[in-house]
């Protein structure tokens, strides 16, 4: 199952790809306003070795494989860093690939059906033509107007000031004095010096993000030390329904619900992999042992599906809701509101 597609469905963009004479190496660069993390996989032999994640800011470039390429095939995926409100971004194509959320290097067959570990779930990669040479940049581009790494950098550092809650107009790469006093405030609040680089102010700014991050939509993250599989109900317009399964790794946050607009609670079931539950409740809903989209609650048993308890999470007039569960359950949870 692709567990984690759910959460990064919105909106995969293509790969700008261009030869790159320099060092014998997979380059990829960033010409987005997001901070990406990227993904690399080496096909050969009908196996994949698959690895990530790289970390690459706006207007940056990093080598992510660092030898000849010489393999029969390459593939790449990127992902927009968990720091960036709104709707989660992906750079991909049609390849299904076995990922972890966290760190990895991973060895299997490239045309399997399903990932083995529990871990692990697959996201669909761009296949790399690097026509042969020893050598090949991939370059993540998000639009027309940032046709520049620079001006990337530039897009990137409003976007994150925004997301630590300054209020700026367009995230683009015009000049802009209300985003120059943002900036030069937040240098003071965490005391940065007047030398510190670009790479600095984008490290301050996604960690401080991430503190309060909680993207549009409903999100669940899994603060255990071991791997969760989740389940959600909800109202949809005259009836209720049910789905499953999203498999969250240790220290992840998967996106299970793009928008919560007309959405008054959203009904939550987690439990640990072939273990017992950590989050139910008394609202009723039906299950099946497999990925399922279930339609109505009543009758489960009747249907050949399984009863059981979800929690209530009240959700009416928020942009986000990010549900975090622990090794005791709910942990308080972390709320959007919409600006006014």
């Amino acid at each position: 199952m692709i567990f984690l597609a759910r959460a990064l469905a919105a909106g995969m963009l293509l790969l700008g790809l261009f030869a790159a004479p320099s060092e014998a190496a997979m380059t990829v660069c960033n010409r987005t306003s997001y901070v990406l993390y990227a993904a690399t996989g080496v096909g050969a032999d009908a196996a994949v070795t698959a690895q990530g994640w790289s970390r690459v800011a706006p207007g940056g470039c990093r080598i992510v494989l660092p030898n000849d390429l010489t393999a029969p095939a390459y593939y790449l995926y990127a992902r927009s860093s968990q720091a960036h409100s709104g709707a989660a971004r992906a750079w991909g194509g049609t390849v299904p690939i076995c990922v972890k959320d966290t760190n990895f290097t991973s060895r299997g067959p490239l045309t399997a059906n399903r990932c083995e570990s529990d871990d692990f779930f697959d996201l669909p990669f761009a296949a790399v033509d690097t026509h042969h040479l020893r050598s090949w940049t991939a370059t993540f581009s998000e639009s027309r107007e940032l046709a520049t790494l620079p001006q990337a950098q530039a897009a990137g550092l409003k976007r994150l000031l925004r997301d630590v809650g300054y209020k700026l107009g367009a995230v683009d790469a015009k000049p802009d004095k209300a985003a120059d006093a943002a900036l030069a405030d937040f240098r003071k609040r965490l005391r940065l010096t007047p030398t510190a680089t670009a790479s600095d102010l984008f490290d301050a700014l996604e960690t401080e993000a991430l503190k309060t991050a909680t993207p549009a939509g409903f999100a669940i993250c899994n603060d255990t030390a071991k791997a969760v599989a989740a389940a959600t109900g909800q109202r949809l317009r005259n009836d209720w329904v049910s789905h499953g399964w999203w498999k969250i790794a240790a220290g992840s946050c998967a996106r299970v619900i793009d928008d919560l607009r007309g959405l008054d609670s959203v009904f939550l079931y987690v439990q640990k992999i072939n273990g017992p539950a950590l989050v139910s409740g008394a609202n009723k809903f039906c299950i099946a042992d497999i990925e399922f989209d279930i339609q109505g609650r009543a009758r489960c048993a009747q249907r050949g599906l399984t009863e059981t308890g979800f929690a209530e999470t009240k959700v009416k007039g928020l942009l986000g809701f990010a549900a975090h569960v622990g090794d005791t359950g709910l942990i308080k949870p972390m709320q959007r509101r919409p600006t006014k």
